[in-house]
């Protein structure tokens, strides 16, 4: 039996949080307006009663910076986890947390326990964006951060956003390219997406920021993960979880969209198609075949032939099919030209 892996979250919004990001509510975010040991206990207790056969369980603290919280909090929260754990209903734990908020004490305590995933907040990789951001930690902070995570053996996922104050393509572009270079083993790319009752709102409705549309965040989202997929780099998430109360949300803001991580998945494709055809010098005349991964064709053709009625704009002397190949994995593209 194949077993799939799921995460039991336990949100902890805000707890830790040295001061407070323009972009973030993440009592929004995640629903959870209040929390307690008890609270957290009851979710466990839930999530565990409900679990499929054939799942294997991660408890995942997710929502706040969970290294900087409050140490009694951290390690009652970390012991909680631990006896799951132990029962056998969990197989190990991961977390979230800041740059700012690992160092080598921090590290050694969660090895005393089954933490086995480190995420990382990164968002940026550029000083400038992260001062307009407010984050209050700097670039250093995230390639030290990343490679104390490293040294201690845990799997590191780096997280990153798009579109933050003062970023530019090129930012976003660079950030992934720092992340890979610091060594993260996976990767998840939020677009920035504008809540109500934050400074990024403020900000935007008095001009001072320009949210990123959908075709934007699209746009830079392909990049981004195209360059993740070169590097070989898993991205596990894209994009906000769609929930009831991000859709019922007043005055949203920005690049959300039920289906963005699809359509930013399907620029990925076209430009790694792009980049494999440049790689090839092509006859005047040519059939061009391009082989993509059977769980990936509808993503590579694209919403609406999206991907396949621009390549025949851009190659308008060859036709161009795609084919399944079912030996490439999910985000290789093989192509094949045939002189006509």
């Amino acid at each position: 039996m194949i077993m799939r892996h799921i995460n039991l979250p336990i949100f902890v919004p805000h707890l830790g949080c040295p001061n407070a990001c323009v972009f973030c509510n993440q009592h929004l975010i995640t629903g959870v307006t209040r929390f307690s040991m008890e609270d957290a206990r009851e979710t466990l207790e839930k999530a565990i009663a409900s679990l499929p056969r054939d799942a294997v369980a991660e408890i995942a603290f997710f929502g706040g910076s969970f290294t900087a919280i409050d140490r009694d909090l951290m390690t009652s929260l970390l012991s909680l986890a631990e006896s799951y754990v132990q029962k056998g209903l969990a197989s190990s734990i991961r977390l979230s947390t800041r740059p700012d908020a690992i160092n080598d004490e921090i590290l050694t305590v969660l090895k005393q326990y089954s933490v086995r995933t480190v995420e990382l907040g990164i968002q940026s990789t550029d000083d400038h964006v992260l001062q307009a951001s407010r984050r209050g930690h700097i670039k250093e902070d995230s390639e030290n951060a990343a490679r104390l995570i490293r040294s201690y053996g845990f799997s590191l996922v780096g997280q990153m956003m798009l579109g933050l104050p003062d970023s530019t393509p090129e930012t976003d572009l660079a950030t992934a390219r720092d992340m890979i270079a610091f060594g993260i083993h996976a990767a998840r790319i939020y677009p920035t997406v504008v809540f109500p009752h934050t400074d990024l709102f403020r900000m935007s409705q008095t001009g001072r920021y320009h949210p990123l549309t959908v075709e934007e965040a699209v746009e830079r989202g392909g990049e981004v993960l195209a360059c993740f997929w070169n590097a070989e780099i898993p991205v596990i998430r894209i994009g906000l979880c769609e929930s009831d109360e991000l859709r019922d949300t007043p005055m949203l803001e920005g690049a959300y969209h039920p289906a963005l991580g699809e359509l930013i998945r399907s620029r990925a494709f076209l430009k790694k198609i792009q980049e494999e055809l440049s790689k090839n010098n092509l006859p005047k005349h040519a059939e061009i075949t391009v082989e993509i991964a059977p769980v990936s064709l509808s993503q590579a053709i694209g919403h609406k032939k999206y991907n396949r009625l621009l390549l025949s704009q851009y190659y308008p002397n060859h036709s161009i099919r795609f084919r399944e190949n079912p030996i490439l994995s999910e985000t290789e593209v093989k192509i094949h030209v045939k002189e006509n």
